[in-house]
C-alpha cells in the first residue's frame, strides 16, 4: 500500500513539476516578446503587489527595522517595495540578460550597462592566475557573469539552485547561453571550484546569504553566518579577491564595479586569515547594501547565528 501511495506522489510531483516546468517557460516566453524594459516593469508592478502577501515581506520588514532603527516606518516600508520591485524588475530581465550587458569600450556612446574598474578585469585577462571575485543580490545580481563570459575571463560563477526544479531547470538553461563555466552550490561543488582555481580559472561567487555551518562576521552591526570557502581559498592559493557589484540606474541602466584587490587581514604565520577575511569581504558587502538599500534582496533571513557559533572556521 506504502508503495502504491509512493508511486502516486512520485507521479503527482512529477506532473507538477511539468506544468511548472510549462508555467515558467511560459512567463519567459511572454517576458521575451515583451522586450527587457516592459518585462522588468511588469515583472516590478507583479512583485510590488504580491510580495507585501507573502511571509517574507515580515522577515524584509523584520531585517530592515533592525538594521536601520532610526528609520521611520513609512521609510521601512519603501525600502521594502524598493527590494520587492528590485526583484521583480530581476525576474523579468532574465530572458534578456544577453541583450542587458552590451558595454563595448570602443563604443564612445554608453549603452545600457558600464563598466567601472574595466582595468581590474583586463588584469585578470590572460594572466593564467587564479583570482576571486566575490558579490551580493544587489540590482541584476546576474550581469558580473556575462561580463566576464563576454570579456572572455575564464570564470566559473558559483550559485545556489533555486529550491524548485523546474525554475532551476529554465534558468540554468537561460544561464548557460549567456555566461561561463556554471557550478550549482551542492556537495562536490568545492572540488569542482578548487579545479577551476587550479587551471588558474577565476571564481565568481554571492556571499550575502545564511550558511549554518560557516564562520561568524558582523553585517550591518548584527552577527550573521558566511561561507567560509572564498576565505578558505583565498588561503590555499594566494590569490587577489576582488569585490563585484551592479547598481541599477535610472532609464533601466546598470553599473557594474569592480573593487581592487583586497588586503586581507593575515595570521601570524603570514597566511591570509579566513574569518577575517569573510569579514573584510561581508563589510565591502555591508557598504554596498547600505548605498544602495532599496536594491537588495532583505527577504531572505540572513540573520540566523545558531548558539555557540564561534568565529572560527569549520571544515569544507
Amino acid at each position: 500500500m506504502a508503495h502504491h501511495h509512493r508511486r502516486t506522489r512520485s507521479l503527482v510531483s512529477r506532473l507538477t513539476e511539468t506544468v511548472m516546468v510549462g508555467v515558467v517557460r511560459g512567463v519567459f516566453v511572454l517576458s521575451r516578446a515583451l522586450g527587457p524594459e516592459r518585462s522588468g516593469a511588469v515583472g516590478a508592478a507583479l512583485a510590488r503587489t504580491l510580495g507585501p502577501l507573502l511571509p517574507a515581506h515580515k522577515t524584509a520588514l523584520a531585517n530592515i527595522r533592525a538594521v536601520y532603527p532610526d528609520k521611520t516606518d513609512a521609510e521601512v516600508r519603501a525600502i521594502a517595495r524598493g527590494a520587492w520591485d528590485n526583484l521583480g524588475r530581476t525576474g523579468g530581465e532574465y530572458p534578456h540578460l544577453g541583450r542587458l550587458f552590451d558595454f563595448d569600450p570602443a563604443n564612445p556612446v554608453p549603452g545600457r550597462t558600464e563598466v567601472d574598474g574595466i582595468e581590474h578585469f583586463v588584469s585578470l585577462l590572460g594572466d593564467e592566475k587564479p583570482a576571486i571575485i566575490f558579490s551580493a543580490h544587489l540590482a541584476n545580481w546576474e550581469l558580473p557573469a556575462i561580463c566576464a563570459a563576454r570579456f572572455g575571463l575564464d570564470a566559473t560563477a558559483v550559485f545556489r539552485a533555486p529550491n524548485d526544479p523546474a525554475v532551476a531547470r529554465v534558468l540554468h538553461e537561460i544561464r548557460s547561453e549567456t555566461m561561463g563555466g556554471l557550478e550549482a552550490a551542492r556537495q562536490g561543488a568545492a572540488f569542482a571550484m578548487q579545479g577551476a582555481l587550479e587551471k588558474g580559472g577565476h571564481l565568481g561567487m554571492l556571499i550575502d546569504q545564511h550558511f549554518t555551518r560557516g564562520v561568524r562576521v558582523n553585517f550591518m552591526g548584527r552577527p550573521a553566518m558566511v561561507n567560509p570557502i572564498l576565505g578558505k581559498f583565498a588561503r590555499r592559493f594566494e590569490c587577489p579577491v576582488h569585490g563585484v557589484r551592479v547598481i541599477r540606474l535610472p532609464n533601466h541602466r546598470f553599473r557594474l564595479q569592480l573593487t581592487p584587490p583586497l588586503d586581507l587581514p593575515r595570521d601570524a604565520e603570514g597566511l591570509i586569515d579566513v574569518q577575517g577575511a569573510m569579514q573584510a569581504m561581508t563589510s565591502v558587502v555591508e557598504g554596498w547594501v547600505r548605498e544602495h538599500p532599496e536594491q537588495w534582496l532583505w527577504m531572505h533571513r540572513r540573520w540566523r547565528v545558531p548558539a555557540g557559533a564561534q568565529g572560527n572556521v569549520s571544515s569544507l
